[in-house]
C-alpha cells in the first residue's frame, strides 16, 4: 500500500467525522423539537487491498464510510401542553395528517393541534388531522375523514320523558271535592281561561319541571295531587289511600286544536293528562290510572267522557301529549302532530299491547264515585323507586326529563381513546370525533418530511390505522405533549468523539504529506 493510498484513507475518516458532526449538531439543534425523533450515525470499514507478506496474504484498510443514518424511534418524554387539543402518544402510534390540496398523509408524533378559521384541527403546517366520527358509544363510524367541528352548537331535543317520583301525605286533607266524579275533581274545577286555573286551594301539593319544544324553547310542566275523601266514593278498600293528579301546561302555550277548537281558548285549556294513584296502608303505590284528551273529541273538552285511557309507551309508561306554542307542529289540527311525552311515577305496565286491565273504564267519565270502577295497569310493574304516601308532609323526592335547548360549545376533552368530547352550555356532552393512530411494520422504513413529519414508503410497508388503545397502538394523554427523545450528554460524548477523530485523521494525512515531501526530497 503506498503512502498516497494513506491520504485517501484520512481523509474518508474526515468525512466520516464530519458527517457525524452534522447529524449530532441536527438532533442538538431539535433537542426542543416537540415530537422529534433523533437520528443515529453508523460507520462501517471499506474495502481492503491485499499485499503480499511473509506469512501469505494480508489485508489493509482504505478507511471508512457511513454505514446507515436511522432514526431513534424510543418514546420522549411527556410535557405538559397547554390546550386540550396539545396531545401526546405513550406507546406505539402516530397521527395521520392529510395535506389538503394534494392528499399527501403524514405521520408524526407532534400532537400540537389547533382549530383553523375552517373548524378542521390542524397541525402547524395546516395539516388536517384524521380521525372518525363516532357512535354515542364512542364507537368510529363511517370513512376516515379530516376532523372538523364547524358547528360549536348543540341542537336541541323536545322532551319525550318526565320523571316524578314524590311522596303524598296520606294525612292530607281533600282540597278539590265533586259529588258526581271525586276522583276527577280537580279536572272538572279547572278553567284554562282564567289566570290562575285551579285557584290557589283546590290542590295538595304541586310540583313544576321545565321541559323543551322542538325548537329547544322551555315550557314549564305542572302536576297537581290532590287525596279523593273516603267519605266521597263507593266500594273502597280499609286502608288505602286515594289521590287524583293532573298533568297541565301553562293554557296559553297549549297549540292542540281539537274539533275545530283551539285548546288555548277554552276552559280545558292546558289540561295534559289526569288520573289516580292509590296506595295501600304501608304508604305504597298498589294502582295507577292515566286519561288524555282523544283527538277526536267533540263539545266540552272537559266533558269527562272526552277523557279515555291514555296509550303507552314502548317503556310500558302512560303518555301525554302536548303541542307548545312555537314549536314546529303548533298547528296541527290534531294531536297526531303534537309530541308524546311518557310520565314516570315508578309504576308502568309489562305488556303494552294490552295496557289497562279489563275493570278499567274506558273513559273517565264511567267512573263516577265508584272505587271498583278504577282499574290498574293489566300488568303492573313496580320500578326499585316509585311514588309514596306516608304519613309525612308532601314533597317531590326526584325528578328529571330528557330534554334540553340549544347549547354553545364550552370546552373540548380528549380521553385516552382519542375521543373528542364536547361539552355544551345546555348540560350536553358530546362525543365528536376519535383520533386516528397509525403503526408500521418498520418504523426504520419512514422517511423523515422535516416538521417532526413522516411519510410512509415501500420499506415501512403501509400504514396499519385503529384507534388508541387498540392492537399494538398505545393511549393518548390530553394537555400534553412529547418532547424530543434528544440525549444531549450523549449527543455531547459523541461531537468530542467525533472532534478527535477528525483531529487524528487530520493528523494522518499530514504526517503522509512530511513522508512524500521526504521521498520527493531524496531526488534532490
Amino acid at each position: 500500500m503506498s503512502t498516497t493510498s494513506s491520504l485517501y484513507t484520512g481523509i474518508s475518516g474526515m468525512l466520516t467525522a464530519s458527517q457525524g458532526i452534522s447529524v449530532v449538531s441536527n438532533n442538538l439543534a431539535n433537542a426542543s423539537t416537540v415530537g422529534y425523533k433523533a437520528s443515529v450515525i453508523t460507520f462501517e470499514d471499506t474495502f481492503y487491498q491485499a499485499i503480499s507478506s511473509a506469512n501469505g496474504w494480508s489485508q489493509v484498510g482504505t478507511g471508512s464510510q457511513v454505514s446507515d443514518i436511522y432514526g431513534n424511534f424510543d418514546q420522549g418524554s411527556i410535557e405538559t401542553g397547554t390546550e386540550a387539543t396539545d396531545v401526546a402518544i405513550s406507546g406505539n402510534g402516530y397521527f395521520q395528517l392529510k395535506d389538503s390540496e394534494n392528499g399527501t398523509l403524514y405521520y408524526t408524533r407532534a400532537g400540537d393541534f389547533r382549530f383553523d378559521s375552517s373548524g378542521y384541527l390542524v397541525d402547524t403546517h395546516d395539516y388536517q388531522v384524521q380521525g372518525w366520527a363516532v357512535d354515542d358509544d364512542g364507537n368510529p363510524v363511517g370513512a376516515l375523514t379530516s376532523i372538523q367541528i364547524d358547528n360549536s352548537q348543540s341542537p336541541p331535543s323536545p322532551t319525550s320523558s318526565v320523571t316524578m317520583y314524590t311522596n303524598l301525605d296520606s294525612s292530607a286533607d281533600d282540597n278539590s271535592t265533586s259529588a258526581t266524579s271525586p276522583f276527577f275533581s280537580m279536572l272538572e274545577n279547572w278553567d284554562g281561561t282564567e289566570d290562575t286555573p285551579l285557584g290557589d286551594e283546590l290542590y295538595e301539593y304541586s310540583t313544576t319541571i321545565t321541559t323543551y319544544d322542538e325548537n329547544g324553547a322551555s315550557h314549564t310542566l305542572t302536576v297537581y295531587y290532590d287525596p279523593v275523601s273516603e267519605d266521597s266514593y263507593v266500594n273502597g278498600n280499609s286502608g288505602s289511600t286515594v289521590y287524583e293528579y293532573i298533568v297541565t301546561c301553562d293554557p296559553n302555550e297549549d297549540g292542540r286544536t281539537i274539533d275545530g277548537q283551539a285548546l288555548s281558548e277554552t276552559s280545558g285549556g292546558g289540561l295534559l293528562m289526569a288520573g289516580t294513584l292509590t296506595f295501600n296502608s304501608s304508604g305504597e303505590v298498589t294502582s295507577m290510572t292515566a286519561y288524555s284528551l282523544q283527538s277526536n273529541a267533540s263539545g266540552d273538552l272537559t266533558d269527562l267522557t272526552n277523557w279515555t285511557t291514555a296509550d303507552v309507551s314502548d317503556n310500558g309508561l302512560a303518555t301525554f301529549t302536548a303541542n307548545f306554542t312555537g314549536a314546529d307542529n303548533a298547528n296541527s289540527t290534531d294531536d297526531e302532530a303534537s309530541l308524546d311525552i311518557e310520565l314516570d311515577f315508578g309504576i308502568s305496565t309489562g305488556d303494552t299491547a294490552n295496557p289497562w286491565s279489563a275493570d278499567t273504564a274506558s273513559n273517565a267519565g264511567a267512573i263516577g264515585t265508584d272505587f271498583s270502577a278504577i282499574g290498574n295497569f293489566s300488568d303492573m310493574e313496580l320500578g326499585s323507586t316509585a311514588v309514596t304516601s306516608y304519613n309525612d308532609s308532601s314533597t317531590t323526592l326526584s325528578q328529571s326529563q330528557d330534554g334540553y335547548g340549544s347549547g354553545y360549545l364550552l370546552e373540548l376533552s380528549v380521553s385516552n381513546d382519542g375521543v373528542i368530547t364536547g361539552t355544551y352550555s345546555n348540560g350536553q356532552i358530546d362525543d365528536l370525533y376519535v383520533l386516528c393512530l397509525a403503526d408500521f411494520a418498520s418504523e426504520d422504513g419512514l422517511q423523515r418530511a422535516g416538521g417532526s413529519l413522516f411519510t410512509q414508503t415501500r420499506d415501512s410497508g403501509e400504514a396499519i390505522t385503529g384507534t388508541a388503545n387498540t392492537g399494538s397502538l398505545g393511549y393518548v394523554q390530553s394537555n400534553a405533549l412529547e418532547s424530543s427523545n434528544v440525549d444531549m450528554a450523549s449527543e455531547m460524548v459523541d461531537m468530542i468523539v467525533y472532534q478527535r477523530v477528525y483531529d487524528a485523521a487530520s493528523k494522518v494525512i499530514s504526517t503522509a504529506d512530511t513522508m512524500l515531501q521526504t521521498a520527493i526530497a531524496l531526488k534532490r
